[in-house]
């Protein structure tokens, strides 16, 4: 699950077009912490997982691999 999510998150970024300086200041971590989230066994807190799913528009499913 934990590769999954990094994957799907680094994707996700990508996708939507914003830096991770731009995503960290909607999310309210650090650009560092978004970095560790994907390159690192770091996992975001309940709270910031939530607003990373709002932020890039997809489910918190999705970003677990939960769905597709």
């Amino acid at each position: 699950m934990q590769s999954t999510f990094k994957k799907r998150l680094k994707e996700e970024i990508k996708l939507s077009g914003m830096t991770t300086v731009e995503l960290a200041k909607k999310v309210g971590v650090s650009q560092e912490m978004i970095t560790q989230y994907y390159t690192t066994s770091k996992m975001p807190s309940l709270e910031t997982f939530e607003k990373l799913c709002r932020a890039l528009d997809v489910s918190a499913d999705y970003l677990l691999g939960l769905s597709d």
